[in-house]
């Protein structure tokens, strides 16, 4: 039984053959192996076209950003499912890619789309001074947390963040995108009342946005970029294991409290 509506039966990203590979539309062995970066190759495999040299700079420095930040959850994650079954490198990276969610290493597509619906409103006619305050004042309004703003550790800058965006300005690629996300950090703190860093994942949102990166490799960018952290975390783990330690100090450290309504065993 199909279930939605079935899109059509086609697909432009790769066929094999005995004699070889096509990969959108190039000879992998003669076109591709030995000639482009991974990071050309990863651009090429999402969108179908080769990046521009000032795409490729920046998404590789996306990704020299994300891949590691220490002992994160995802990480723990990732190293406590191979101290349970060393053979399964595969399942433990797929436990710490599984841990990337909107509040580990996910907010770069909530910046995108943030920014994209300033701009959008800019573009029908309102201020972007304007339209920052507003949209400031309306997280601030809900007690929310505003995408890409404030960090539990970099404080009172984010340096990946100020060091892209620096890089972004200096090489002349900054355009609406980081005016916007400029704009709004000085709109929060307004609004706020102290300065909340703009963190790494606005940083990449706002260059990838300038640059005309789709959304799929913003998207995509904190996923890849972090499975190689988990690999370098897994081979450490294989020599100089920890994963059970961790589990062990969690245990401890958490106190067991008795459910509310739970009478005591007789």
């Amino acid at each position: 039984m199909l279930i939605g509506k079935r899109g059509e039966a086609t697909t432009a990203i790769s066929s094999a053959s005995a004699t070889g590979i096509t990969v959108r539309g190039h000879d992998l062995v003669t076109e591709l192996m030995g000639r482009l970066s991974f990071t050309d190759y990863f651009f090429l495999l999402a969108t179908g076209r080769l990046p521009t040299p000032d795409q490729r700079d920046f998404l590789d420095m996306c990704l020299i950003a994300l891949a590691e930040h220490g002992l994160t959850p995802s990480v723990q994650a990732a190293r406590m499912t191979l101290a349970a079954d060393p053979a399964a490198l595969q399942a433990a990276v797929a436990a710490g890619v599984l841990g990337c969610g909107t509040v580990i290493l996910g907010a770069a597509n909530d910046c995108r789309r943030l920014i994209e619906a300033i701009l959008a409103r800019v573009d029908a006619g309102s201020d972007l001074a304007a339209e920052v305050a507003a949209v400031a004042n309306a997280y601030r309004s809900n007690k929310a947390p505003i995408p890409g703003y404030g960090h539990p550790l970099h404080k009172p800058i984010d340096p990946r963040a100020e060091r892209m965006i620096g890089v972004a300005e200096e090489r002349g690629v900054a355009a609406r995108g980081i005016l916007a996300a400029r704009a709004l950090q000085t709109a929060i703190m307004e609004v706020w009342g102290k300065p909340l860093p703009m963190n790494v994942s606005m940083a990449i949102a706002a260059v990838m946005l300038d640059l005309d990166v789709p959304a799929i490799v913003i998207r995509g960018i904190p996923i890849l970029a972090r499975t190689a952290g988990l690999i370098a975390h897994l081979g450490e783990e294989a020599e100089a294991p920890i994963g059970f330690y961790l589990a062990s100090v969690g245990e401890e450290a958490i106190r067991h409290t008795q459910a509310r309504g739970q009478e005591p065993a007789p």
